[in-house]
């Protein structure tokens, strides 16, 4: 009998439904789970990442980690860059085509990505493999029988697939295109001419290209190839997961189970992390920069970030919480510990140490530049630089509170502020509150 090294399966699945949106289906991975104690075998978990950008940012790791609980508790942990798939482009969550990326500009991507996944992953435990392997590979014929193996209708049931379709319905998606008008002339009456005295040809409105409805059913041979157990990604991807596993099927595997990670929310507090929307944190910044990123983001943000990329415990999480709200800990002080926590993970302890130590310094800085004048309703010692203020207040269940004073009635403070904002404010500042 095979002696299994494997935690208890009740143990494995609550440590790897912690931050978990959804699992397709659960009962199919306890199953599996239960095999895998059972026979000593792990379980293959992969996670697909297409290269289409140099850098990965904090929204990125939150999928990583997850693989890497797998990876900790002895499950074989499998990496996939999508070289072959990002040269297609995912159309997921996209209103219009992606632009097309070259051999070259994929591969240097590549090389980039591997450097900081390492970052999270154990190097010597991970599997990482690259689906040009087999895509690059593949047949005219054998691209025809994978499309046959999955309905039109079942792809066009995507919702952006759909609102794609529907925009150009709406936008006259099905007009002859200038080719067709021009190869008209002669056959059929002539577009009418409008003032300019040239003719007003139709032109199709970006939509949907053929290639876009083949990106699920390709990178569904991944899994196919891999023989995978499990397959993790982020909530917008659920469709293209489930096609895998449906896929998976059609080759006469196992389906694997699906575990979904949510969206981790930016540093505005409203959008998903995005480096094009400037509200990402890069894991490879410098520890300061880093940190005071953390510290900007909104008090309640905190929490998500403290559960989709600490290895806190929910228990932890909910302890930790208890303590800010029943007033013995400050927010800012369980931020700094989130900002010190993740800084670690990517620079080490003595890094995150300093870097604590520069934001405290500077805060306390800032904090002499000038007296401030005391208001009735709160003993406001210093002031910021454009009026922020930075209160004790005996009747707060924190001894300091970082606030904007209340000008419509002249006292107090009226909302607290992010500390990062106003730590570059000051910063931005400084010099001329220093000539003061």
């Amino acid at each position: 009998m095979t002696t299994s090294t494997f935690k208890p399966v009740a143990e494995q699945l609550a440590y790897f439904k912690k931050g978990v949106a959804e699992i397709i289906p659960e009962a199919e991975l306890k199953a599996k789970l239960d095999n895998s104690v059972k026979t000593g075998k792990p379980l293959r978990v992969y996670l697909g990442v297409d290269p289409t950008a140099p850098d990965l940012h904090l929204g990125h790791t939150v999928v990583l980690r997850k693989l890497k609980h797998f990876q900790d508790l002895g499950h074989t942990a499998i990496f996939l860059i999508g070289d072959f798939s990002a040269m297609i482009g995912d159309p997921t969550g996209q209103s219009e085509t992606r632009p097309p990326l070259t051999r070259e500009q994929v591969g240097a991507n590549a090389k980039t990505y591997l450097e900081q996944v390492f970052k999270i992953l154990d190097r010597d435990k991970t599997e990482v493999r690259y689906n040009s392997e087999w895509l690059a590979k593949l047949t005219s014929y054998e691209i025809i029988r994978l499309t046959a193996k999955y309905p039109l209708a079942r792809m066009l049931e995507r919702e952006d697939f759909r609102a794609r379709l529907a925009g150009g319905w709406k936008g006259q998606l099905f007009q002859p295109s200038e080719e067709t008008l021009r190869s008209r002339e002669g056959h059929e009456p002539a577009p009418t001419l409008p003032s300019s005295g040239k003719a007003s040809l139709a032109k199709r409105p970006s939509s949907m290209a053929i290639h876009e409805l083949l990106y699920p059913l390709l990178t569904a041979l991944d899994a196919v190839e891999l023989k995978s157990d499990v397959e993790l990604g982020a909530t917008e991807q659920k469709f293209n997961l489930l096609v895998h596993r449906e896929i998976q099927r059609e080759y006469g595997l196992p389906g694997q189970a699906v575990l979904t990670m949510p969206i981790l929310v930016g540093l505005d507090g409203q959008r998903k992390m995005s480096k094009s929307l400037g509200n990402y944190i890069g894991i490879t910044e410098p520890p300061q920069e880093m940190f005071g990123k953390m510290m900007s983001i909104p008090d309640e943000l905190m929490w998500s970030y403290y559960e989709l990329v600490t290895d806190r415990t929910p228990q932890e999480i909910a302890a930790l919480k208890q303590e800010v709200t029943g007033g013995k800990l400050h927010p800012m002080d369980a931020k700094m510990r989130l900002a010190q926590e993740v800084v670690t993970g990517f620079h080490g302890a003595d890094a995150a140490r300093k870097a604590a130590e520069i934001s405290s310094t500077s805060s306390a800085t800032a904090r002499r530049l000038h007296p401030c004048q005391r208001l009735s309703s709160s003993r406001i010692q210093h002031t910021w630089p454009s009026s922020f203020c930075l209160t004790e207040d005996a009747s707060e269940p924190w001894a300091q509170q970082v606030c904007r004073p209340d000008k419509k009635n002249g006292r107090g403070c009226s909302r607290p502020l992010s500390w990062f904002r106003l730590l570059r404010k000051r910063n931005a500042s400084s010099n001329k509150v220093a000539s003061r």
